[in-house]
């Protein structure tokens, strides 16, 4: 990572206005602020968070690249999953939270297009305004014969029939940090100290104590099996308190239809073992991770690994049906990843070789292909997803 001496003076002053922020909070707040509203500020502060300023944030010139980035590959892989739902859901429309750099939305319309499938509307949530602006840029260059047919929205459609998409969104919804230090569980938060924020515990309320109890019950269990004891002794992980709220929130709105949600993540199972022992946080500066969330505020972007079996728990209480969990990898596979591969290339030898590379990206398991996973809700349609029909990961959540 760079010393601030080395980033630009306008980075400088917006991580400072930040820091600024973020110490007056934690200051009215009598010196400690939990780390979910930490992140929250960092990220979402109105004008000044990660999200909500005017930062570079995606593909080459950015933080991070994401699949659609990589690949058009996956981009038509989706848009194939979302014609088998919109057959199914007459005038139905595809509603993308979060959209990135547009990438994917154009590779979906592009796809649907040739497939004569496209959808009524193609609408786009955003917290971002630079964002929001570079979606409407790269879709109005590309495509601008179906720059109608999408519609930016500040709130939720309802009702709503056809597609949700969410790609790698809820990885930035800001988390719960919590330690166990063999005799109690404290909740990690922030502090103060000669004007640089540090990482500070407090005893963990009962409310919060009972849910690391449950989420950490196997990372005990494994360590009792080798250790004899169920301590372990500044054992550290996350948990996403608005998680299922928010997703359910989202599904809300459909009325008939699907919800496929893409990240990076695990079943809790998984989640929370006790090799596991610093989490999962991490922090991305122009493509490199680092795991210091207090380096450049407004300017690093935070994530954490989706816990996947809290993502189960919500489809039904959200009164949908948990219609598939498999990986990346499986995913673009039950989807013909293959064929879409030589359309493409058409031919092209060269392309194709280029092609496989992106492919390979995407779905080895050193790569995209076992970190990332994909989850399904339906309601109102029964149907079966193709994309989910290689690997069944169900029973792991």
């Amino acid at each position: 990572m760079r010393s601030d001496a080395d980033i630009s003076g306008d980075e400088l002053r917006h991580t400072l206005r930040v820091r600024e922020l973020i110490a007056g909070e934690i200051a009215a707040a009598g010196g400690w602020i939990g780390f979910e509203r930490y992140m929250d500020l960092a990220l979402y502060a109105p004008g000044l968070g990660y999200y909500s300023a005017g930062a570079r944030k995606m593909g080459a010139g950015g933080d991070f690249t994401t699949a659609p980035e990589i690949s058009s590959l996956f981009g038509a892989c989706v848009a194939k999953q979302c014609a088998e739902v919109l057959r199914a859901v007459p005038e139905g429309s595809i509603l993308e939270v979060g959209a990135g750099t547009g990438r994917l939305a154009v590779d979906i319309l592009a796809r649907l297009e040739s497939l004569a499938q496209l959808p009524a509307r193609y609408l786009i949530l955003e917290v971002s305004a630079d964002l929001k602006e570079r979606q409407r840029t790269l879709l109005h260059a590309e495509l601008p014969h179906l720059r109608n047919r999408v519609v930016w929205l500040d709130a939720l459609p309802e009702p709503f029939d056809g597609v949700i998409l969410a790609n790698e969104v809820l990885d930035a919804l800001p988390v719960t940090r919590f330690r166990w230090d063999g005799t109690v569980f404290e909740e990690l938060g922030v502090a103060v100290r000669d004007g640089a924020f540090l990482s500070a515990a407090r005893p963990a309320d009962p409310a919060t104590t009972a849910r690391c109890k449950a989420l950490m019950a196997n990372a005990m269990l494994s360590e009792q099996g080798r250790h004899g004891t169920g301590a372990l002794d500044g054992y550290t992980s996350e948990y996403c308190p608005r998680l299922q709220s928010w997703a359910a929130g989202i599904a809300r709105s459909l009325r008939r239809g699907a919800v496929l949600w893409f990240d990076y993540g695990l079943p809790r199972a998984q989640y929370y073992l006790a090799e596991r022992h610093d989490g999962t946080l991490l922090c991305h500066f122009r493509h490199r991770v680092h795991d210091d969330p207090f380096r450049y505020p407004g300017l690093s972007d935070i994530t954490a690994w989706v816990d996947f079996t809290a993502m189960a728990e919500a489809a039904g209480p959200a009164n949908c049906h948990l219609a598939g969990f498999t990986t990346q990898a499986f995913f673009l596979a039950g989807m013909h990843i293959d064929a879409e591969m030589h359309a493409f290339a058409g031919g092209d030898a060269n392309r194709f070789a280029r092609l496989a590379n992106e492919a390979r990206q995407l779905m080895l398991p050193g790569e995209m292909g076992e970190r990332f996973k994909a989850m399904a809700w339906r309601r109102g349609v029964d149907l079966e997803l193709s994309g989910f029909a290689l690997q069944d990961l169900r029973h792991t959540l």
